[in-house]
Formats: structure tokens, sequence, C-alpha cells
């Protein structure tokens, strides 16, 4: 018989008993109805402790079964950064660049695993076995120890100024020239950016983040900033900023996994770049 069958049927036996009960003796008619009280309460209240161990259990055991790729099915697990749209842990898809991907390799039976860190560390922490790499990156980015796969989503570079700036230039190395440019230090840039910056240190302002800089352009700290439009744009929008535009959109760049490239990951390798070459074809 089950638990909770068995104590109803129990409350049901004591609760006729004491109906059952013809004496005239008020006292212990008194004694016996509180002693069947507080019988009937301490065991409504274990009752309603199992209920809540049920419950939580299994809560417990729905989420474990909710974090477990399906069955036959290979986990595959990247590092990333909050770099929305294209990926963060705080939207519902983890990022269109990232809902891209694991959709690709959704079709092969493999579940993706994305672990959010600051870029840096997203790097370091890619290096270790058990990691396939980490992304989104720019071709630029993909470091010693990794390797980059074929695009798997596009991104832009562009230059963005307050609205009420007045910004003109002529080439990368003319920006550079006449204006203080913002860019995030944890990034690496295109080559001609890059040897622009190497070109006029002075006029470079380092921001340790895409947050930071959008805050420093809008307040006129930077004359204009170099970085992806729709992430300054986005973030803009969702701090409440209003004030930035598009100066220039300078390029298209691929977006890549930076594959860490070891005898462990070999196979990975070879099957991620097979299933990215049919997506582009």
């Amino acid at each position: 018989m089950k638990m909770l069958d068995f104590m109803g049927l129990l409350k049901k036996r004591v609760v006729d008993y004491f109906l059952g009960i013809n004496s005239s003796d008020t006292m212990s008619n008194l004694l016996l109805w509180f002693t069947g009280s507080w019988f009937l309460f301490t065991v409504d209240k274990f009752l309603i402790k199992v209920v809540l161990i049920m419950k939580k259990e299994i809560a417990l055991t729905c989420f474990l079964l909710l974090s477990l790729p399906a069955f036959g099915e290979e986990l595959w697990v990247i590092t990333s950064l909050n770099w929305e749209p294209y990926s963060g842990d705080e939207m519902a898809n983890q990022g269109n660049s990232i809902q891209k991907l694991m959709d690709t390799l959704k079709k092969a039976g493999i579940t993706l695993k994305v672990e959010f860190y600051p870029w840096k560390r997203a790097q370091e922490v890619a290096l270790k076995k058990g990691y396939l790499g980490y992304y989104p990156a720019w071709p630029e980015e993909v470091g010693k120890g990794f390797v980059a796969s074929k695009p798997v989503d596009w991104s832009e570079i562009a230059v963005l100024k307050r609205a009420e700036a007045t910004i003109e230039f002529s080439t990368i190395d003319n920006l550079f020239e006449k204006y203080d440019v913002g860019i995030v230090k944890s990034y690496v840039y295109p080559v001609e950016i890059d040897s622009a910056m190497k070109k006029y240190p002075k006029h470079v302002e380092g921001a340790s983040n895409e947050l930071s800089l959008l805050k420093k352009v809008s307040k006129g700290r930077n004359n204009v900033a170099i970085t992806d439009p729709n992430v300054m744009l986005y973030l803009a929008g969702k701090n409440g900023i209003d004030n930035i535009e598009i100066v220039k959109k300078i390029m298209k760049k691929e977006l890549v996994i930076a594959l860490r490239n070891d005898d462990e990951n070999k196979s990975r390798i070879q099957r991620i770049q097979k299933l990215l070459g049919e997506m582009n074809n």
C-alpha cells in the first residue's frame, strides 16, 4: 500500500473511532478529542513534509535530465563572451551566432554547451582538455594553440560617434591621425586597424569592454569608437542611450570558432569543418 493511502486510511479510522464514542464522562471525551486532534494535526504535518520532499526530488531529477544531452547525442563544450546580440548568457537563445552554431551541430546529433567568461579568460579556459574552443572570434583573434574553423556567421566593423558630433575622415589612418579613437583592449583588430593603432598610439583610447566603450563615446570622452555596430547599438538600446550613430561601416568579418588544436580535438575539428563547409555551400 502507498504511504499516502495508508496515512489517509489511518486518519479515517481515528476519526471514525472518536465519532463513535458514546460516554457520559465529559472529561474523558475532552481528553480523547484533544488526543485525536493532536494526532491528526501531526499526521497532516508529516504528509505535507513528505509531499514537499517528493516535489524537490522530482524537480531535481527533471533538471538533471534536461541538462543532459539526448540519448545517443555527443556533448561538445565551448567558451564564449557576452557580445550581444551575437552571444550572451542573458539572451534566451544565448545569442544569434551561438544559436546558429547550435542548430548546425544539432543536425549531426551534437549538443553544444556554452560557458561564458570575460574574453581573455574565455580564451585561457578553452585551452584546457575537454573544450572544443572559443567562439565567436574574428580570424585575427585565433591564438596560439588554436586553429580557425570555417565561418559560422558574419560580423561588421564600423566607426561610431555621438549624434551631435561631426566626424570626417578619408582613411583609417586619417581617422586615427585626427581623432581619439575608442577600442576594446581585449580584442585583436584586423590588420588595417591594428596598423593605424600602432602608428598613432596617443590617439588610441582602450576600454575594458563594449559597455565601457559605449559610455565613453556617449559622454564625449572618445570622439569615435571602432567596433561592431550591431553590438554597440544593441547595448545602447538596452541601456537607454539614444545618442549613438554609425559614421561608416568599414568591413565585414567572418566569425569563426578558435578550435583547440591537439590530438584530443583532431576528429572533432575534422567533423566541424565538414559540417560548416556543408552549411556554407
